[in-house]
Parts: C-alpha cells; sequence; structure tokens
C-alpha cells in the first residue's frame, strides 16, 4: 500500500514550522497558522468539518477553526503531523484515499505563496495518483462550465470532457497530473497548465472559482 497521503502530511508539517505561522499561502486570506487550524479542524472535529463544503455549516466551522488558530502554533503543526487514530479522514482505512490529494495542494499552497518555488518531482506512482484527481476535477468542473474540452497529461492519458456539436474540443487543458489537478482546484495563477482554445474561453478557465 503507497504513503503518498503520510509523506505529503509530514512535509506539510516540517514546511509549517520551517516557514513560521505567519507566512503566505494561496488560500485567499490565510496564514499557515489559519491553513494548519484548516487541516487540525478537518481532521479531529467531525461535527464542524461538514462547513468546509457545506456554506450552511460554514459559519461554525469558522469559529472552530479560528478558536483552534489561536492556540500555541507547534501544538497545532503537532497535531496536524500526528492525526488520531479515530479520524474519519485520516484513519488508516481512509488516510490514503481521502489525504493524499488534500495535502499534496495545501503542500503547494504553502510552497508556492513563497518566493523561488520550483515544481516538485514527483514518483511516478504519485503522480499516477494525482492524474485520477484531475480527471475527476476535469469532468465535474468543465462540465459545471460548459466548456467541451481535453485534458492531457504527457505519459499518463487524456480525459475528454463533453463534445462540442462539431470539430476537435473547445479548450485544451496540458501540463504535468500535479499542475493539471492545482489548475482545477483554483489555483490557477500557480500552475504550469497551458491553455489552447478560444481566448474568451481561456479567460474563463483562468479566473473560475473552482475551489478544491
Amino acid at each position: 500500500m503507497s504513503d503518498y497521503a503520510r509523506r505529503e502530511r509530514a512535509a506539510v508539517a516540517d514546511l509549517l514550522l520551517a516557514v513560521g505561522p505567519d507566512a503566505p499561502t494561496l488560500c485567499a486570506g490565510w496564514t499557515t497558522r489559519d491553513l494548519a487550524a484548516h487541516l487540525v479542524v478537518r481532521d479531529r472535529r467531525p461535527d464542524a468539518s461538514a462547513g468546509i463544503v457545506l456554506s450552511r455549516f460554514a459559519a461554525h466551522t469558522e469559529r472552530v477553526r479560528t478558536a483552534k488558530a489561536a492556540e500555541p502554533y507547534e501544538r497545532v503543526v503537532d497535531q496536524v503531523r500526528n492525526p488520531p487514530w479515530w479520524s474519519p479522514v485520516s484513519n488508516p482505512l481512509t488516510d490514503e484515499l481521502t489525504n493524499t490529494v488534500e495535502f499534496f495542494i495545501h503542500h503547494e499552497d504553502i510552497r508556492r505563496a513563497g518566493p523561488d518555488w520550483a515544481p516538485r518531482g514527483l514518483d511516478a506512482g504519485e503522480a499516477q495518483a494525482l492524474w485520477r484527481a484531475a480527471r475527476f476535477n476535469a469532468r465535474l468542473r468543465l462540465r459545471r462550465m460548459r466548456a467541451p474540452g481535453l485534458v492531457r497529461a504527457e505519459g499518463f492519458g487524456e480525459q475528454r470532457v463533453g463534445a462540442p456539436d462539431t470539430g476537435g474540443p473547445t479548450v485544451v487543458l496540458s501540463g504535468e497530473p500535479g499542475e493539471l489537478l492545482l489548475f482545477l482546484s483554483g489555483r490557477q495563477p500557480a500552475a504550469r497548465v497551458q491553455i489552447e482554445g478560444p481566448e474568451a474561453i481561456k479567460d474563463r478557465l483562468r479566473t473560475a472559482k473552482f475551489g478544491m
């Protein structure tokens, strides 16, 4: 069984300590302290984690996250590093499924908000896992935008979404699996993705509020 989720989690915890609590992230309005608190709430507060995806519960989630962020930073990072065994999203049965993508993206949220970053080299297994997530996001995001297209990762495959009435795809996104995943998760300015297609659709994709 792969351990990409554990590796990404450990790297995130190390980086959180290295940059400190007040470093910027790609999550709008959040410092590293805020991001660390979000990860702990997701792991440890199932009563509050619903607000991460459901707006009707968002106020409760934000109150819990804000309270967690006010705790000593090193303690919060230690909780990021060591999730409880009973966590709905981080127990041994669910960890790889639910956290590989989560921690990869948040790792990059910290790395790419700083200066002089470069894409990391990923092993083929992790890249394949990210490609599966990118394909899912492509089907979800591009269909919602009514933008028929093709998403292509060299060496991993293609994902066609929708179909124009005639001819080929309206827009083509190309890049490494992790870059495509970041783009389709709302990190477009920080993702190294090539876009081919009409300028109006390219502009829509670059500014779309995809979210995770």
